[in-house]
């Protein structure tokens, strides 16, 4: 079993030492890491050649985004099971043994969604982590339902199946690529071990919420492919916020990869 990661990396040498370290297998299986810098000029560059031995391929050419880096990235991995981990991101310690393992002894299922733990710029980790949503096409395409990127794997089957990310998609890319998977019928699996860490901090994408705008041009372009009616989706979503279960999963349900 070989686990295929690609990192994309655009000037966030501060988080990389880190998230390329997380990057490791103990145990039986094989690794194809695959770093991505379209063009980097804050350091990222020196940290990537310092760790060069670690990667089966560097990629250091311009792209057309995130999608299309990631696209290029995971055509370099030659592996059976894909994930990968933004810059700023990390794996928690054990995560691709438990994913290596799961895939293995799950056959049935090409699409894992795990749980994450929520960290600040420092890498302190808040209390409340984030369990695994039970998905669904529709509410996924209305945002009453999430799946967390750094806690995310899939075999390479799917995702050459549906065609891979999409390169005109420049903000949430991740989600529409869960989004055509679900639509084509992804056998799915969950667990609440902690896979990832999400690092939200003012600088970021996430943390600092300038691009709301583009992300919902996007979500209506998901209710286009997976409709549902407006007032069942603003239930859908209110009731997802306001579900006191979930919330008590993501608070106590989830725990470390052992």
């Amino acid at each position: 079993m070989r686990v295929g990661i690609v990192t994309i990396s655009w000037n966030q040498a501060g988080y990389l030492q880190p998230a390329i370290d997380s990057v490791n297998l103990a145990g039986p299986g094989d690794l194809a890491y695959v770093m991505v810098d379209p063009g980097s000029t804050d350091g990222s560059r020196e940290i990537i050649e310092r760790n060069r031995q670690r990667f089966r391929r560097i990629i250091l050419e311009p792209d057309r985004g995130p999608a299309d880096g990631l696209n290029k990235g995971f055509a370099a991995c030659d592996a059976d099971v894909y994930g990968y981990i933004n810059s700023d991101d990390s794996f928690s310690p054990g995560a691709l043994d438990y994913v290596t393992g799961y895939f293995r002894d799950h056959p049935q299922i090409d699409l894992l969604f795990g749980a994450i733990r929520i960290i600040d710029e420092r890498g302190r980790p808040s209390f409340r982590g984030r369990a695994p949503d039970r998905m669904d096409a529709r509410r996924f395409a209305a945002g009453a339902c999430f799946a967390w990127q750094q806690a995310t794997f899939f075999r390479r089957e799917l995702f050459e199946r549906v065609g891979g990310f999409n390169p005109e998609t420049r903000v949430i890319w991740d989600a529409e690529l869960v989004l055509k998977m679900l639509l084509a019928g992804a056998r799915i699996g969950y667990t609440n071990a902690i896979l990832g860490n999400f690092r939200i901090y003012p600088a970021s994408i996430t943390g600092s919420g300038r691009l709301a705008e583009a992300e919902r041009q996007v979500y209506e372009r998901f209710a286009r492919l997976a409709p549902m009616p407006p007032l069942q989706a603003r239930f859908e979503r209110l009731k997802y916020k306001l579900n006191p279960a979930r919330h008590l999963r993501c608070a106590f349900g989830i725990h470390p990869v052992l």
